[in-house]
């Protein structure tokens, strides 16, 4: 069955992870970028160090950094936990063993930590939650969304993840969402519906195979463009 989770739990990514994840270009870093539920990943922090334009939402941040700390931790021994039960369920290639996936991942989530407070006083961190943003339209030119929606399509509806996907594209040009799997690894059971919506609304959609692989078989993103007119 997989990994099971009762709720949204904090765990962060990098920088190099969202380039494969989502596909970045060179030309993609250089756009005005929104990380919807960006929770505790550096890509915010090191997309910054290198001068380009990242605002991450999350209600997390309504917590202090210690706070954060402390919900980091207590995620991290079920996450660990529920990886080492499921080892079949992921691809150890890149990253060889849950220990190590641990320390990719907790060095990524002290990155974040170290820039949060900063990043929250520039405004780079906002507190603010799917499937109501408080962004005005199409403040960006490229949303993406990380391990959130179809992610947990067990805490989240096929509604909630409508008018979600309806809100980035509100906000964005452009909205990439990884992976297509539930955390349990099985597909979503709402991607079809999503995407049969979306497109007939106008929306042009696509499903993309990515450079990235850790869940078996989440290997793959959706894309959602805005159509131009005129």
């Amino acid at each position: 069955m997989g990994l099971k989770l009762d709720q949204i739990v904090p765990w962060g990514r990098s920088l190099a992870e969202y380039r494969r994840m989502f596909q970045l270009t060179p030309n993609d870093l250089h756009k005005k970028i929104l990380d919807c539920g960006g929770g505790p990943a550096s890509f915010n922090a090191e997309m910054t160090q290198l001068g380009h334009s990242v605002i991450s939402c999350d209600p997390l941040y309504q917590f202090t950094a210690n706070e954060i700390r402390d919900r980091i931790a207590a995620t991290y021994d079920v996450i660990l936990a529920g990886v080492k039960a499921n080892l079949d369920n992921y691809v150890w290639r890149e990253i060889d063993s849950p220990e190590a996936l641990g320390r990719i991942r907790m060095a990524a989530m002290q990155d974040f930590l170290n820039d949060f407070e900063w990043g929250l006083q520039a405004n780079r961190y906002q507190v603010s939650a799917l499937p109501s943003l408080p962004f005005l339209n199409q403040t960006f030119d490229l949303a993406v969304c990380s391990h959130l929606l179809f992610s947990y399509s067990r805490q989240l509806s096929l509604d909630f993840h409508l008018e979600a996907m309806q809100e980035l594209l509100r906000v964005a040009d452009e909205v990439r969402i990884f992976p297509l799997l539930d955390v349990s690894g099985e597909p979503s059971p709402y991607l079809t519906a999503v995407i049969a919506e979306l497109s007939s609304q106008g929306y042009r959609t696509q499903i993309q195979h990515v450079d990235y692989e850790f869940q078996l078989d989440g290997n793959q993103m959706l894309v959602v463009h805005q159509v131009k007119h005129g």
